[in-house]
């Protein structure tokens, strides 16, 4: 039941977030991939990745939808390697950031749209870095806003509360 509840959560909070109108790449997409799967296990990765494409299936499916999701289970994998400190977690989803930033673009610049040149793979990620900004912002005040909720217990508190 527990894992029930807990990944019902999770559902909601992703969907919710896709679906209210925000900026660009302004999300809690690349927070939540890292502080799920650190803060509660490897075990949620799956319910995260799962989260994505039942709300792909309503808001629609991109060109770069695969890419999208591979960022997301690295950001999920590597967050078990920085998540003993506030730093290193925050530090962690921030290089999420980066690595869906890498990732994301690449999957634009492999479609052609700018031509198979180092100049046209530079344009790609240079054209890109306003929303790099965005994801920057947004990941690092969701990071805020975990941590917060983790420093005064309130995970723990929901967790007992899933099991009763």
């Amino acid at each position: 039941m527990k894992y029930f509840t807990i990944s019902l959560s999770i559902f909601f909070a992703l969907a919710t977030s896709r679906f209210i109108p925000h900026p660009p790449n302004f999300t809690i997409l690349i927070a939540i991939s890292f502080y799920i799967p650190a803060l509660l296990g490897m075990r949620y990765l799956p319910v995260v990745v799962a989260s994505f494409i039942i709300t792909d299936l309503f808001i629609g499916f991109h060109t770069i939808t695969f890419f999208t999701w591979g960022s997301v289970i690295f950001i999920g994998l590597f967050s078990k390697f920085l998540k003993s400190t506030i730093i290193s977690r925050i530090y962690g989803a921030l290089l999420g950031a980066c690595l869906f930033f890498v990732v994301t673009n690449f999957g634009v610049w492999s479609l052609g749209s700018y031509g198979y040149t180092p100049q046209g793979l530079l344009l790609c990620y240079t054209l890109a870095i306003p929303f790099f900004g965005y994801s920057i912002i947004s990941t690092f005040i969701v990071s805020g806003i975990i941590e917060t909720f983790y420093k005064f217990n309130f995970f723990k508190t929901f967790l007992k509360l899933s099991t009763k």
